[in-house]
């Protein structure tokens, strides 16, 4: 039960922290050392199954595979949740950001259309025929 409440405190706790990193190299350390006790003194479960009231170590161990599979699967919730959220902030960032720039290339293309219009109306203006002026009779003259 313990094991299971230490599970559900990650859960309400949330962040991977150095702390955290910490407590887990700790905990693989831990596990290793158990492991290798385990190999060379089989009988330490069975003893410590005993003292904490568990029929055989063999329960004792499918008990602690338990609590650490929920431990793992806590981890990963967690670990999954907080990349989503990272994924979700850089998406958005980049949607405004790409949105920033659509806009301002859409104002300096027009801004080009513009002057490009201007600068047609210009030319029109000045290849215009203009009027020639009207030769004078003689008589007037």
């Amino acid at each position: 039960m313990a094991g299971i409440g230490v599970v559900a405190l990650f859960f309400v706790r949330g962040h991977s922290t150095a702390r955290h990193q910490a407590l887990r190299r700790v905990a693989v350390v831990g596990f290793v050392g158990l492991a290798v006790a385990s190999l060379l003194f089989p009988q330490t479960w069975q003893s410590a199954a005993s003292l904490l009231g568990v029929g055989r170590g063999t329960d004792l161990l499918l008990y602690a595979t338990i609590i650490a599979f929920l431990g793992f699967m806590a981890t990963s919730y967690l670990r999954t949740r907080d990349l989503q959220r990272q994924v979700t902030v850089l998406s958005r960032r980049l949607a405004l950001d790409e949105a920033a720039a659509r806009a301002a290339a859409d104002d300096a293309a027009a801004a080009q259309a513009a002057a490009l219009a201007a600068m047609a109306t210009t030319t029109a203006a000045q290849l215009a025929p203009r009027a020639l002026p009207t030769p004078r009779s003689v008589a007037a003259g």
